[in-house]
């Protein structure tokens, strides 16, 4: 964000006999300079351009100030960045480096700033889903913006994956007024949404905002089966596996994927019954804890089914575990067989490998402010939703596509945002270019060399293979590029 130039001068206690002088005549600073990498990343893959065709514009086009493309692209950087609101956005539409990002130095009108403010963004948000109302001119099309999530998994990769992990899971969404859809779950103890959300890896596949007062697997069907069918047309022998928690270990769900060829792995709610199954493995495993003093566990497979819920019966995978002086039984159901992978491979390696997947929501929550959900309605929540889940994206893409060969390869949303992005920068502006000079002291300047163009440039979308990490060597680089001082990128 900029700051304003003032010629006053404050003192501060001095330090080891001299004056500390604190004074704001260093010219026009921001404090986001190398934010111009999320614009180098977003042209790699079009995500904002791609992003914006997936609403309509019905206002009067010669009236028009601030088109979609800015708006979006404007709101995407700015949650990027951690501005989180709309109102953070009255200061923002003069920010030099906002400006570059969105695409436009100057606004048309002499009244009107470069950028929007928060009452054009807010505009945005509580357009119609799907036609044009007289005080509504701005719709989008949530189909359109559903595939896309998926066309950027797919485009991340150079050949299609042998197979891929679907990983589902709800989350609680805490509501602090009386937002549409609003619910109290008895569960997360709170009035909340309850977003259904799909990843693959670190690909964010799918974000569907829902209400608390459903199953947690209600809508899940419909959503597995638009992603499989857009996967399989694109690869058609690529290996699908589901893989989920207990809440999603539903009748409807298991069907569709032996229906349509698609494996799963849920967890499995334990009962009575089926801890009765396990009982001797308890047994044992309460002798080797108690013997060596450290957990003990035992695994079993059975062919089990529900009384009455089930079609079928199915493959179980129980864990028989004794610890901390007290058993701690676990089960899991899958469609994989016992060839693809023994019991206790499939529960330790395949299935605890899904708590991964909170640690991406958790980033979608706490880095980039999923979790904002403070409008009227359920419709412009899930806008928001999907701007935070868009700006989640961007920041994966600068990650896969630049950061693989530094310390940032598997750093979070905030640790980038914090350590990478945020520095500051002196901002002059001419008529041929607009510069920025960056400050070389940094937080990462002490453990860190000085980045350079090669180090720090995102690469082409298909350059990269995200599921080997493998990166290809680049081409040269474009002449007026190689002219360029890599400090001021």
């Amino acid at each position: 964000m900029p700051t304003e130039d003032s010629g006053d001068l404050f003192g501060f206690a001095p330090v080891e006999r001299r004056a500390v002088v604190a004074g704001f005549d260093g010219g026009r600073m921001n404090s986001d300079a190398r934010a111009l990498l999320l614009g180098a990343t977003d042209r790699a893959i079009g995500l904002v351009d791609r992003f914006a065709a997936c609403f309509t514009d019905g206002r009067a086009p010669e009236l028009i100030e601030h088109e979609v493309g800015t708006i979006v692209g404007q709101r995407i950087f700015g949650i990027a960045l951690g501005y989180k609101d709309l109102i953070d956005h009255d200061q923002l539409r003069y920010d030099p480096t906002l400006a570059v990002l969105a695409g436009k130095l100057a606004a048309r009108r002499r009244d009107c700033a470069p950028l929007a403010g928060k009452s054009t963004l807010n505009r945005l948000e509580l357009g119609g889903a799907a036609e044009l109302t007289r005080y509504h001119r701005i719709a989008w099309d949530g189909a359109k913006i559903e595939a896309l999530f998926v066309d950027l998994f797919l485009e991340a990769h150079r050949q299609p994956p042998t197979q891929i992990i679907l990983d589902l899971d709800a989350t609680d969404d805490p509501l602090h007024g009386h937002q549409e859809g609003r619910f109290f779950h008895g569960y997360y103890d709170c009035y909340c949404y309850l977003p259904l959300c799909i990843f693959c890896g670190s690909h964010l596949l799918a974000a569907k905002q829902r209400p608390a007062d459903i199953d947690a697997s209600a809508g899940a069907v419909e959503e597995v089966a638009r992603i499989v069918a857009q996967v399989r047309a694109r690869w058609p022998e690529v290996r699908i596996v589901l893989r989920a928690d207990s809440g999603f270990a539903r009748e409807a769900l298991m069907r569709w994927c032996e229906f349509n060829g698609v494996d799963f792995l849920f967890g499995l709610a334990k009962n009575e019954r089926l801890v009765a199954e396990i009982a001797a493995e308890l047994a044992v495993a309460e002798a080797d804890s108690k013997a060596t003093g450290q957990p003990a566990r035992r695994f079993k497979e059975l062919q089990w089914s529900t009384r009455d819920s089930w079609s079928r019966l199915r493959r179980v995978i129980a864990k028989a575990e004794w610890t901390r002086g007290a058993a701690n039984p676990r089960f899991v159901v899958t469609s994989l067989c016992p060839e693809a992978a023994a019991p206790q491979r499939l529960y330790e390696e395949i299935y605890c490998a899904r708590g991964d997947m909170e640690n991406r929501i958790k980033e979608c929550q706490l880095d980039l402010f999923a979790d904002r959900t403070s409008a009227a309605t359920m419709r412009a929540n899930q806008l928001r939703l999907w701007f935070a889940s868009i700006a989640y994206v961007l920041l994966c893409a600068l990650r896969r596509l630049a950061l693989q060969q530094t310390q940032f390869a598997k750093a979070t949303c905030g640790t980038i945002r914090l350590r990478l992005l945020k520095i500051g920068a002196l901002v002059r502006t001419s008529v041929r270019a607009s510069p920025s000079r960056w400050l070389r002291a940094t937080p990462i300047s002490a453990t860190s060399p000085t980045p350079t163009r090669n180090s720090w440039a995102p690469r082409r979308a298909n350059e990269t293979d995200s599921a080997s990490g493998h990166i290809r060597p680049r081409q040269s680089p474009h002449p007026d590029c190689a002219r360029r001082d890599p400090r001021r990128l």
